[in-house]
């Protein structure tokens, strides 16, 4: 089990990927689904991998509860996404 001081590295490592590669994907998608479209195959898995990556932070939490208000953004963030997803899917 790691302790605090191990997860500093790990967590940094975390923000910075999502910084650079998941928030940007994930706007680029928001952006498609704003227009209406339907999410591609590949929109779809990359969106599943996304939300269980953010979900195996979780143990993080118990440790460092400072990062809960910005997991709870990530969730709520990724839960707009995919209720928008589903809506246009509906609506087609």
């Amino acid at each position: 089990m790691s302790t605090p001081t191990d997860d500093t590295g790990i967590i940094q490592v975390i923000l910075e990927r999502f910084e650079k590669q998941r928030l940007p994907r994930m706007i680029k998608i928001k952006q498609r689904l704003d227009e209406g479209r339907k999410l591609s195959e590949f929109e779809l898995a990359y969106l599943s991998m996304a939300v269980h990556d953010a979900r195996s932070l979780l143990p993080f939490l118990e440790r460092h509860p400072e990062y809960e208000p910005l997991l709870s953004r990530i969730f709520h963030y990724y839960k707009i996404i995919t209720d928008e997803a589903l809506g246009n899917e509906k609506n087609k």
